[in-house]
């Protein structure tokens, strides 16, 4: 186990908060001090299936999706952790290219990975490879992002196409039977985000649109702030690959997993300053306004469809796809 963790973890992840071994990392609270007030914590597992997807992998996944759980609060993500579950029998070669993945989207990101632990269990009692991730951030002075602080008036943005990485997963997976060239979105969305509240510090709401989809995300903020939030079928974006799988499979875009998209709701006279900021930065260049917030009904998202009719998008009920993230 020695060997493994420092020929693997520690080669890869190296720096000067890992190095030591201890059993936990010690970080400077002057650093902590000096980016804001608050101080931002979460974790998330990764159980994805299959660990090696079109655009990425379960260590880009578990890196990535961390580091936008931070984000999209507002805060600057600084350390994460990364815990293995391994089971016996895992090559080594592709344990190896998953922390190298992981190391390499913490560099993209600006994190680093300061501790962790590694577990190997008796074959079949896990399926390759799972991990968890926590992440630590601080959030400054005047940042303020929540689902309860959509009003009337405000615009809802989405950083570009929806539903791809669950597209590629689907394409991934050889027991469904079915094709595709879908790229998976799966990726740091920390810096665009940092764009974002350049020109608009008072984001009123943010989420990044993983499991069940923007429409998820959507009602969230819809309960969460008692308003009502309708969005233009028109202005949503969906690659028509995506949009030909769930028609074979019975699916609807707007639930599907995304790992490098997110949902904002911003001030209607910062709408178009934020979409600007957005468009310039590589993760989002396709961003677009895809709907507003409204008075009523209170709680609901509906959705004015191409024909000019509307429909009402409620929660996700259960899960499109399993082990989708």
């Amino acid at each position: 186990m020695r060997d493994l963790v420092e020929d693997i973890f520690v080669k890869n992840f190296d720096n000067e908060l890992l190095a030591p071994l201890e059993d936990q990392a010690r970080m400077d609270l002057t650093e902590f001090n000096a980016l804001g007030p608050r101080l931002v914590m979460t974790t998330d597992s990764y159980v994805v299936d299959p660990i090696f997807f079109p655009g990425g992998d379960i260590g880009k996944l578990a890196v990535a999706g961390t580091v936008n759980d931070l984000a999209v609060s507002g805060a600057t993500a600084l350390y994460l952790s990364a815990g293995m579950i391994i089971e016996e029998g895992f090559a080594i070669k592709e344990l190896n290219a998953v922390v190298k993945s992981m190391q390499k989207t913490a560099n993209s990101a600006g994190v680093k990975i300061v501790t962790g632990d590694t577990k190997v269990v008796h074959k079949n009692s896990a399926d390759k490879i799972y991990i968890n991730t926590a992440g630590i951030g601080v959030v400054a002075d005047g940042i303020n992002i929540s689902a309860k602080r959509a009003r009337p008036g405000d615009k809802v943005l989405v950083n570009g196409f929806i539903g791809d990485h669950g597209a590629a997963i689907v394409g991934a997976r050889e027991d469904m039977a079915l094709k595709n060239n879908i790229q998976s979105d799966c990726g740091p969305l920390n810096h665009l985000i940092r764009d974002m509240l350049k020109v608009c510090p008072d984001i009123h709401c943010m989420r990044d649109a993983t499991r069940g989809g923007v429409a998820t995300v959507l009602n969230e903020f819809a309960a969460g702030s008692k308003v009502a939030i309708k969005i233009y079928e028109k202005n949503i974006k969906i690659r028509d690959e995506v949009r030909g799988m769930c028609e074979i499979l019975g699916f609807d875009p707007l639930y599907l997993a995304n790992e490098g998209k997110l949902v904002a709701i911003v001030p209607e006279q910062y709408a178009d300053k934020v979409l600007d900021a957005m468009c310039r930065n590589p993760a989002g260049r396709d961003s677009v306004i895809i709907g507003e917030v409204v008075n009523k009904p209170e709680g609901v998202v509906f959705m004015s469809t191409l024909f000019g009719a509307e429909r009402m998008l409620d929660m996700l009920v259960g899960e499109q796809l399993p082990r989708i993230c």
